[in-house]
C-alpha cells in the first residue's frame, strides 16, 4: 500500500527561521504548527520534512549537530502527539550542481522509495519559492505559508494556495480532500 504525504519545509514553516539553526535550544515552533500537523496526520497523510541545510558545507553545523536538532524537534512534536515519518536534508550549497537541494526533487524521490509514498494526491508546503517549485516539478498541489520568508516570496511564485500559517494550510487541504471525497462519491 502506498501513502499520500505532505512534504514540509522545516525553517520558516514548522519552526521559526533562525538563519542557520545550530543549537537545539533555539528551536521554536511557529504558531499553528502543532495544530496543522495534527490535522494533516488525522487526515491520514505521512508527514515528511524536506530541508536545505547548506550550513553543513559552510562549516556552521555538523551532520551530528543537525541530527541532534532533528531528534529534539521530533521529541517536541511527539510530546504533542505528532510523529514525523521522515526527515530528509540536502547539505549542498546554492551554487553547487545538486539533485537534492530544493527545488530539485531528489529528496522527494528518495522518500518516495523508502517510505512507499504515492506522489499523486500529495502536497508540498513551504515558505520559499524553492518549496513550491519542488512540489510543482513532482505534480503536487503547493502551498506557500506567509511565515518565515513567505511574505518576501509571495509575489515570486504561484502556489495553489497562500496560507497564513501551517494550520491555515492544513485546513485548506482538509477542504480540498472533502471536495474530492464528495465528488468521488458523485462519480465526477
Amino acid at each position: 500500500m502506498k501513502y499520500r504525504a505532505v512534504f514540509l519545509d522545516r525553517d520558516g514553516t514548522i519552526i521559526k527561521e533562525k538563519h542557520y539553526l545550530s543549537d537545539c535550544s533555539d528551536i521554536e515552533l511557529i504558531n499553528g504548527a502543532i495544530e496543522g500537523l495534527k490535522l494533516l496526520k488525522d487526515k491520514g497523510f505521512r508527514l515528511i520534512i524536506i530541508t536545505n541545510q547548506s550550513g553543513i558545507k559552510r562549516g556552521i553545523i555538523t551532520i551530528k549537530g543537525l541530527e541532534r536538532i532533528h531528534s529534539r524537534l521530533e521529541k517536541i512534536l511527539k510530546k504533542n502527539g505528532i510523529i514525523i515519518d521522515g526527515i530528509y536534508f540536502s547539505p549542498d550549497l546554492p551554487n553547487e550542481k545538486s539533485n537534492t537541494r530544493k527545488p530539485q526533487t531528489g529528496l522527494i524521490e528518495k522518500a518516495e522509495k523508502e517510505l512507499e509514498l504515492q506522489i499523486g494526491g500529495s502536497y508540498s508546503i513551504g515558505d520559499k519559492k524553492e518549496d513550491i517549485e519542488m512540489g510543482r516539478r513532482k505534480g503536487m498541489r503547493t502551498i506557500l505559508v506567509l511565515t518565515g520568508y513567505g511574505k518576501k516570496n509571495a509575489g515570486k511564485v504561484k502556489p495553489d494556495y497562500i496560507a497564513s500559517n501551517l494550520l491555515d494550510a492544513a485546513r485548506w487541504i482538509e477542504k480540498q480532500e472533502g471536495f474530492l471525497s464528495v465528488n468521488q462519491h458523485k462519480g465526477l
